[in-house]
């Protein structure tokens, strides 16, 4: 089966791999689908303007060129076979709602077929509410002071309002045109799709079913109501049909939670293999290629994504050092979460190389500045297999083989993403290990061999759940907002040790002397007219019961038993 295609009506001047098909005319066959192609007029599962942009701009030597425009086919191939945005339909009917002026009704009215939608209008002003997506809306309005629900499919408001903005199925044409907007809606009768942009693992959550609320940032920064918080049950909830797909949310998740379907963490790891000794361009779908002529350097090789906004701190050093070289990014504008990562990444390369790692371009002009600029980072390469990690630990293991044995200093972290050190004072903690079970990017675990609660400070995520969850007051404070470039950040660090207390009973030790030590200290006077039950104290869960088990019978019998004088 041939997976890629080359279409130029011209012709190309150069040879491609056999795994291409290379063709001067459209092919129109609906039984057959390509993986890759490099234009909309043959159907593929992945249109990738980057190829011709590739060919158009760059300087790279013919050999290099043809195995270039091979990586570009091969990018993509990965991202086809690795994604999981899983493609959905939703019928949607021809109920539309025209929020407008009586002139803008008149105008709308030009351009339709008479008939083809069920429409009605409404002023914005008696707009209440909107809850639903595209072919389910509601709309709440008020009708002389008494609340009346539409159901609708569409929606096509005129200089449209935030409501409108967070469901899917609201258009304005004032954003477009009249006729963009009506061809939009009359495709969405006929068939509307949608992709699941992200995916959810629960079990690293850092605001699932926590008692407090300790995170909540992918709900914060979404656009629209695909990410919602249930406070009551501490349930973040999905709605994939209102998903923009921009991937804010992704870039601001502390544990890795949340991964961007089209392109998730592992694609990104073998994707940016292919860019040994090359400088990639990141180039994200919204800003597009077709049109732009600017010079590509040698070894300069476009990076295309999807979304804007999912890049974080461990997939951008994951490219930075597959590729061995300074990353150029082109975009027009840059997420909480990205832009926190480009900083603490800027931070740390320029400690260690004395460059940025990430070079970004807002506009052409940037970006011709910014490939000029961009090099090669001497020693930055570094590659390694890191498949099915999370979030932390691939940065963890990438930031660790960047320091090496060296003590860098410390850079700081943003408002959006965070890293930390915990502190625990030892005199104060009994090991009751209430800080693990709290800690479900394993930061923080306990070690039975040598009895100790350890850290390790590069996975830490600064929620600061084990803070809240200790029993201890000030036992754990938190160093916030600071990663330590030195070999220490990445190593188990003994936070506290006890000894084990053995059963003054039986020998069998069954917790921590501080333990027993605190709650002795606290019962202890309650007890003392009793000495077998302070010795309860110092017992293990098996003798505890048989030596009260002992005394009550020893009792009962002197009662029934008197001594005569």
């Amino acid at each position: 089966m041939q997976e890629f295609i080359y279409y130029n009506p011209n012709g190309i001047d150069f040879p491609l791999p056999e795994s291409i098909l290379v063709t001067d005319k459209l092919i129109d066959n609906p039984d057959f689908d390509y993986i890759v192609s490099n234009t909309k007029g043959i159907r593929s599962e992945i249109i990738a303007d980057e190829i011709d942009f590739y060919i158009n701009n760059s300087k790279d030597p013919l050999s290099s060129k043809i195995k270039n425009v091979e990586k570009l086919y091969e990018m993509n191939a990965i991202r086809f076979d690795l994604a999981k945005d899983i493609v959905f339909r939703q019928e949607v009917s021809n109920k539309v709602l025209l929020v407008c002026d009586n002139e803008q009704k008149k105008e709308i009215l030009r351009q339709m077929v008479p008939d083809e939608f069920d429409l009605f209008q409404i002023p914005e002003s008696i707009i209440k509410d909107i809850n639903g997506h595209i072919g389910n809306l509601t709309v709440k309005v008020d009708d002389d002071g008494k609340d009346v629900d539409l159901k609708v499919d569409q929606i096509i408001w005129f200089d449209e309002k935030e409501l409108g903005m967070k469901q899917s199925g609201c258009f304005d044409p004032l954003k477009s045109s009249i006729d963009d907007v009506l061809a939009e809606v009359r495709l969405n009768i006929t068939n509307y799709e949608y992709k699941k942009f992200t995916t959810y693992d629960k079990t690293i959550c850092q605001y699932h079913e926590r008692r407090e609320e300790i995170c909540g940032k992918c709900a914060e920064v979404c656009p629209t109501v695909a990410i919602v918080k249930d406070d009551e049950q501490k349930h973040l909830e999905f709605s994939q049909i209102d998903c923009h797909g921009c991937g804010g949310c992704v870039s601001v998740c502390p544990s890795g939670a949340i991964d961007y379907a089209p392109s998730n963490k592992d694609a990104i790891s073998e994707m940016a293999r292919l860019y040994k000794n090359q400088i990639a361009l990141v180039v994200p779908e919204k800003m597009s290629l077709k049109g732009l002529n600017i010079e590509l350097k040698e070894d300069v090789l476009p990076f295309a994504i999807e979304g804007e906004k999912f890049l974080h701190e461990a997939t951008l050093l994951t490219l930075l050092q597959e590729s061995g070289a300074q990353v150029v990014f082109y975009t027009d504008f840059l997420s909480k979460g990205t832009t926190d990562s480009i900083n603490i990444l800027n931070q740390i390369y320029q400690k260690k190389y004395g460059k940025d790692a990430i070079i970004v371009a807002m506009d052409e002009n940037e970006l011709v500045q910014s490939l000029k600029e961009a090099c090669f980072i001497e020693g930055s390469a570094y590659s390694t297999n890191h498949v099915d990690a999370k979030k932390r630990e691939i940065f963890a293991i990438r930031l660790a083989a960047l320091v090496g044995n060296e003590d860098l200093g410390t850079v700081t972290t943003g408002e959006h993403v965070h890293y930390a050190k915990v502190n625990v004072n030892e005199d104060k903690c009994t090991l009751c290990l209430s800080c693990v079970g709290a800690c479900n990017v394993n930061a923080i675990t306990a070690h039975a061999d040598d009895n100790s609660l350890r850290l390790n400070p590069s996975l830490c995520t600064s929620c600061g759940y084990c803070e809240v969850s200790c029993p201890e007051a000030d036992c754990i404070t938190i160093e916030r907002d600071v990663i330590h470039l030195s070999p220490a950040w990445f190593q188990d660090e003994i936070l506290a040790q006890d000894e084990l207390f053995a059963c003054v009973e039986c020998g069998k030790e069954f917790a921590t002397t501080k333990a027993i030590e605190k709650i002795a200290s606290i019962m202890a006077p309650m007890f003392k007219a009793d000495p077998i039950k302070e010795r309860t104290l110092y017992c293990c869960e098996d003798c505890k019961p048989k030596i009260m088990m002992t005394s009550y019978m020893a009792d009962k019998s002197n009662y029934n038993n008197p001594t005569v004088g």
